[in-house]
Order: C-alpha cells, then sequence, then structure tokens
C-alpha cells in the first residue's frame, strides 16, 4: 500500500514528469548492465509443480522434481561430518565472533528504575579450527564426567559462541542434546528437564542464579552444572551431590584425557541429535526427537535458497539458539565457511537498551550481510521508522513518501533504484549495518506491509520462510528474486507439500482458482516424534504407503500457480461463534497489529457468545497522544483502564478493519487496553513473540467475564 502525501497537485504532476525522465533516461544502461533481467524472468516462473495430476497431489520445488535433496555434501550424513568437513574447507577462517565488555555502569532513568548499560569492544573471532578443537576437548571432558553417548545432555543458555561449541561438542560425541529456552518459566524448565532425566546441564551464571537456583531441587537426577562464563559467586543452597563446573575445566579435562584404544561412538544419520522443547504456545512444552539427518535434510533445503552463500558473508546471531530458525541458520552459515558475530536483543543495535548513548550497538560493528528475524522484531523497526518519519518536517517526510511510493512501484516490476537507495534509504539502512543482503523472516506471518516496507527501505529481498520445529525449521522459503508479499514460497528442495481437505473449515484440495487445505509436509526433515509422547506423535504425523513420512501442521494453506505458498488460516484458531459465524482470529490479529496505536493485539471469540473482543497493548506514545487530544488526563494505568480510551481505541480498530475488509462479525466489539507489554518473560508470548492462548485466555479470564457481561466478582 502507498503512503500518503500532501503535495500541491501542480508540484507533484512536475515531479512526477521529472521522475518519468529520469526513469526513462536510466532504463537502458540499467537494463544492459544491471544483470536484473535475470531476476525478472526468474521471478515470473513456476517454482513448484504437483509430481501428479491428482486432487492433493504432492508439490515439489521444480529442482527436485525427481528426487529430495537429503546431503549438503557427499558422505556427509551427520553433523560432525559436516563439521569436520567445513573445519578442512575453511580451517583459518573466522567463525565464531563476541564482543568484550569494555564497561558497565547503571543509568538511572527518570521513573527512578535502574537500567545497566554496557560500552562493548570491536570482536573477537574464533577460526573454525579454535571451535573444533574446543568442541573435541568439550566432548571429551563430558565423557570424563560420565556422560555417555545416546543419553540427553540439556543446554540452558543465552545464545552465545560456547552454546555452538557445546552443541557441536554432543554431536561428535553422540550426546542428545536437550534444548531449553532461556526465557522459559521455572515450571516449564523442570518438566523438560526432568522429562529428559538428564544429569548435566549447561548454562551461563546469570540463568544459574535467576533461574536454576529456584528449581534444582526439583531436579533429583542433576549431577553436573557447567556454567561457559567462568566460575559462579559461592552458592550455598546448592542440593548435596550437585557439582558445578566451568566450561573451560571441562576442557581442560579432555585435553588431559587419555581415552586409551577406547573408539569413540559416532552417530549415524538416524540417531537423535537434538530433542528440541517448543516454547509451548499451546500448553506445556513438547520435546521434538530430530535426528541428525533430519537436521541436514532441513539445512541442504535453506541453503539452496540463498545464493551466493559463502565465505564474504557475515550472519548476526541474537535469536534464541534453543529455537529451530536460529539454530539452523548458523548451521546453514557454519557449513558454508561464513562468520556468525553473535548479539543479542539488548544489544543489536546503537539504539538497544542495553547501548551506551554514543557507542555502537553489534550490527554498526560487525555489518552483517545476513539476518534472521521474527515478525515482531520486524514490526517494531517499521513502526519506528514510520513514527520518525511523521516527525519529520513536512518537506522531508514528503520527500520519503515519494521516494517510497517510487520505489514500491518500481520493485513491483523487478527494477531496481540506485539513486533513493544511496539518497533516501541509506540511514534506514545503516540501522541494521549498511550491509545486509538478505533479511529472513520466520516464526510467525509477517504482514504484507511491513515486508514490502523492509523490501524498499533495507534495499535487500526479505524472504519469509515457513516451517516448524517439528520440520526442523525447513518447509518452504520465497526466492530473493520473487517481491511479492504474503506468500512464504515454494517448497523447499528436501521436502514436498500436500494440502489435506479440511471439511469443518471449508477448504479444499479441489477449490478453484487455488487449492486449499491443512498444509501436510513430508520429507527427510520430517522428524521423529515428541519425546515421551507417543499419543501425540500418532496425531501429529502420518506415513503414507510409500513410506514416506508427513507432518499434518495445522495451518491452512492455498498454493498459487507459480507453486508458491501462502498461508491462510490455522485450524487452532479458527472459532464458531454462536450465530454460526467462523471467525479467524489469527486473520483479526494480522488486520490490526500494524497500528502505530497497536504494539500488540490478541483476539478472543467463544462459541457461547456471538461477538469478538481483544485484548490490547497499546503504543505509549500514540495512546498518549490520543488520550491529550480528547482531554483525558491522568497516568499510563489510568488511561488504560478508561472505559472511555477504550472506545476511542475501539473506533481506531473499527476503522482499520473495515478497510482491510474483515466481515462485520470479525471486528472486535470490546476491548481490554493492556499498560504493560507482553514479553517472553512475562509467560504470554513465546520466544519468537507468538501469543499464547491460553496463557492470555486464563490472565485476562476477568476481563472476559466483564466483556461478555458475566458477573465478577
Amino acid at each position: 500500500m502507498k503512503l500518503k502525501h500532501n503535495i500541491n497537485p501542480v508540484l507533484l504532476q512536475l515531479i512526477n514528469f521529472m521522475i518519468f525522465v529520469y526513469t526513462f533516461v536510466t532504463y537502458i544502461p540499467w537494463y544492459i548492465f544491471s544483470g536484473s533481467r535475470q531476476a525478472i524472468a526468474k521471478a515470473k516462473q513456476v517454482k513448484a509443480k504437483p509430481v501428479n495430476n491428482k486432487p492433493g497431489g504432492a508439490y515439489r520445488s521444480v529442482n527436485s522434481l525427481h528426487c529430495l535433496a537429503s546431503v549438503l555434501y557427499p558422505g556427509c550424513d551427520t553433523l560432525d561430518k559436516v563439521f569436520k568437513y567445513a573445519k578442512t574447507k575453511f580451517k583459518d577462517k573466522k567463525l565464531l565472533g563476541t564482543r568484550d565488555i569494555l564497561k558497565e555502569e547503571d543509568e538511572i532513568q527518570p521513573s527512578g528504575k535502574v537500567f545497566k548499560k554496557v560500552i562493548l569492544g570491536k570482536y573477537t573471532w574464533l577460526s573454525y579450527e579454535d571451535v573444533y578443537i574446543k568442541a573435541v576437548n568439550f566432548g571429551k571432558g563430558l565423557a570424563v564426567l560420565g556422560q555417555q553417548p545416546k543419553t540427553n545432555i540439556a543446554i540452558f543458555c543465552e545464545t552465545r559462541a560456547e552454546w555452538m561449541i557445546a552443541a557441536q561438542a554432543c554431536f561428535m560425541c553422540n550426546y542428545q542434546l536437550v534444548t531449553l529456552y532461556a526465557t522459559l518459566g521455572g515450571p516449564a524448565i523442570v518438566h523438560g528437564l526432568n522429562e529428559t532425566e538428564v544429569t548435566t546441564i549447561i548454562t551461563s551464571k546469570e540463568l544459574m542464579q535467576t533461574k536454576l537456583k529456584e528449581i534444582v531441587s526439583q531436579v533429583p537426577l542433576l549431577r553436573h552444572i557447567i556454567t561457559v562464563d567462568g566460575k559462579p559467586t559461592t552458592w550455598s543452597e546448592f542440593p548435596k551431590g550437585v557439582i558445578v563446573h566451568t566450561m573451560a575445566s571441562v576442557q581442560a579435562m579432555g585435553a588431559k584425557a587419555d581415552m586409551g584404544n577406547k573408539q569413540q561412538a559416532r552417530p549415524v544419520p538416524s540417531d537423535i541429535a537434538v530433542i528440541m522443547y517448543t516454547s509451548g504456545s499451546t500448553g506445556v512444552p513438547k520435546g521434538v526427537m530430530i535426528s541428525h539427518c533430519n537436521i541436514i535434510a532441513g539445512i541442504t533445503g535453506m541453503a539452496e535458497r540463498i545464493p551466493n552463500l559463502g565465505e564474504k558473508d557475515i550472519y548476526i546471531g541474537y535469536l534464541p539458539l534453543a529455537h529451530v530458525l536460529e539454530l539452523s541458520a548458523e548451521l546453514v552459515c557454519l557449513s558454508h565457511g561464513c562468520r556468525i558475530g553473535y548479539s543479542s536483543p539488548q544489544t543489536l543495535a546503537d539504539q538497544s537498551s542495553k547501548i551506551k548513548k554514543g557507542s555502537k550497538g553489534d550490527v554498526t560493528t560487525l555489518k552483517p550481510t545476513l539476518m534472521a528475524a521474527v515478525p515482531e522484531i520486524m514490526d517494531r523497526i517499521y513502526k519506528n521508522v514510520m513514527n520518525k518519519v511523521n516527525e519529520m518536517t513536512s518537506f522531508q517526510r514528503n520527500l520519503f513518501i515519494l521516494a517510497y511510493n517510487y520505489k514500491m512501484e518500481q520493485i513491483s516490476k523487478g527494477y531496481t533504484t540506485p539513486l533513493c537507495d544511496s539518497l533516501i534509504f541509506r540511514k534506514v539502512r545503516m540501522l541494521l549495518g549498511g550491509k545486509i543482503r538478505i533479511l529472513l523472516c520466520g516464526g510467525a506471518p509477517l504482514s504484507a506491509a511491513t515486508q514490502r516496507f523492509m523490501n524498499i527501505c533495507f534495499c535487500c529481498p526479505v524472504g519469509q520462510g515457513y516451517g516448524l520445529t517439528e520440520s526442523a525449521g525447513a518447509g518452504t522459503i520465497t526466492e530473493v528474486w520473487d517481491y511479492t508479499t504474503g506468500r512464504v514460497g515454494a517448497p523447499l528442495v528436501c521436502c514436498e507439500i500436500k494440502l489435506l481437505n479440511w471439511e469443518e473449515g471449508g477448504y479444499y484440495n479441489t477449490d478453484k482458482p487455488y487449492p486449499r487445505g491443512e498444509i501436510l509436509i513430508g520429507g527427510q526433515n520430517v522428524t521423529v516424534g515428541y519425546y515421551k509422547n507417543e499419543v501425540r506423535t500418532k496425531k501429529d504425523f502420518t506415513v503414507d504407503e510409500n513410506g514416506q513420512r508427513w507432518l499434518h501442521t495445522g495451518d491452512i494453506g492455498e498454493f498459487h500457480q507459480d507453486g508458491c505458498l501462502k498461508i491462510i488460516d490455522r485450524k487452532k484458531d479458527l472459532v464458531k461463534l454462536q450465530a454460526g459465524e467462523y471467525v479467524s482470529l489469527g486473520k483479526v490479529e494480522a488486520a490490526l497489529k500494524n497500528l502505530p496505536l497497536v504494539d500488540n493485539i490478541c483476539a478472543y471469540a467463544s462459541s457461547f457468545h456471538s461477538y469478538v473482543i481483544g485484548f490490547v497493548v497499546p503504543n505509549q506514545k500514540e495512546l498518549a497522544e490520543l488520550a491529550r487530544k480528547k482531554g483525558f488526563k491522568g497516568t499510563w494505568e489510568e488511561i488504560c483502564n478508561s472505559p472511555e480510551m477504550e472506545k476511542e481505541v475501539l473506533k481506531v480498530l473499527a476503522e482499520a478493519a473495515m478497510a482491510a475488509n474483515l466481515e462485520k462479525f470479525e471486528i472486535p466489539v470490546k476491548i481490554r487496553l493492556s499498560p504493560d507489554p507482553w514479553t517472553p518473560e512475562t509467560g504470554l508470548v513465546t520466544d519468537a513473540f507468538k501469543l499464547k492462548r491460553k496463557e492470555l485466555t486464563a490472565y485476562y479470564q476477568m476481563d472476559i467475564d466483564r466483556m461478555y457481561g458475566k458477573n465478577v466478582k
């Protein structure tokens, strides 16, 4: 959607004429020298086809119609072999980078709160050889502590170089790595550790003090805690029999260990590499068993969608490594000679919460070429930049809008705009270091408006990916020359996708013009199942007559004529209202989430009632301004708790809903404004910022009762 300007019509005609002349004059040299003709041709090509003409037949990438890809390099069918191959090929090249803290200080905010601020140094790097040696020694050290092949070992740690080193050690020694999000609550951590019966956990000093300290007595089998960042302060409350080690000391044990003639147990492709606990968006976290061959098939498919991937690339790692998106992305980079520089959401940019004013954030220092993000982060960037645009002078704002609309028109035709990129969008691009060539978004649906904004302002393709933990993160990724929005691309070369009829929702794979239905993913990337949960495994996974394993995703999709998939609904998000209409909660949220007034929104509906309600986290600046305009005075909590302000926000939501062509019954009739943001720490959203509907429903139960007219005591 184009941005609106307020330029005098006569002046606008003159500007449009100048733009036409510029476009005409530059078109011929662009056509001859840019090489974009091939990209335009590729964008128009069919990207996937059904393998047969039967309704519901599986779609495959045109690059793997006859055989699905399963290995990156010949003979490298386990993760330890992939790393050994990469180490041999890229031996002295830089691999993992970390910034040292030069200075740390407390900064008192106007509210009285104290924020930690840091000044960070340059990135220091470990080579492929360095990382390999550290991983080998760590693996041997774990064996000295009693870790046996094919037994579970947990990692509960922030994203950092030591996480990847520990993971590679486990892959080499055939230890089954249990991954847990650093933001999980105590009960979820206890559940994961006890269900997998781990005796050793790898963590950081901070997480040991803030999370493990409270729950370690509830994990009776635990014997060893290994901290990746040095010895913690004395902890007198340790349960008897639990020993704390540092990662360095375990590596030292391994370096000295005499394994004698003992043959190290190497993994085979079917062995479990990772038991990855989901973020628990639909209840208790489930442990997904992912084999070596599952991960290798997945990263093979992903790597094929990234052109010219290699030693010149730098990836910034800041998403949780316990999330399949980040783990897969880093393994893709590691296997292709790329550098991985570590970061965190608190130190990512110059404006990030922990970066001292005037010092540099991680993207400015690293200047990455590749980056993965979840929609929540991209939505924040979009809103922040648009707020800055609205604060510009009239001339600056109109110049930005003209350039934005011009570039939108050009990229929709497959053309580039080097002049706009260097003069208008350079500052915005510098927010992510200025060198990004591909942005990959996954974890949740990305709105068309945000995707187009990122395309335009960051001057690079924004690939949308679709995959689940249960498919080793692999499913689809859009190709870099596909500038359409709202789609997730064609199936990767490692898998095939088919659509299953869902009668209750009215979706059929015989629908015209596009076949629709529940998305099923098949291929070697489809995982083994859920740990100690045979009932759920049988429900979500099936095997067909040809022995192909299929994952039933619960998502509803449609295939377009070029073989690209679009996610249009989710079975769990569909609610039947009292009068019989079906409401897609995700569709309602997607239509309203990009409003400047809305930081986050959760739609809610009940089959016992005839209308939709919602919980809204409002943007503080926008809501305060709306309150000022309406003459309402009060604290932030008073504004959010005001029925008057709820009605004003509802008006804005209703206008946006109608503009987005929502049906009348889909538009929220009542809302609750939440003064507190939803973060993974609150337990109301996952680490990928997906809504935890069950937890949100419990948290707002009194408000739900109020909005549906029940008596609230």
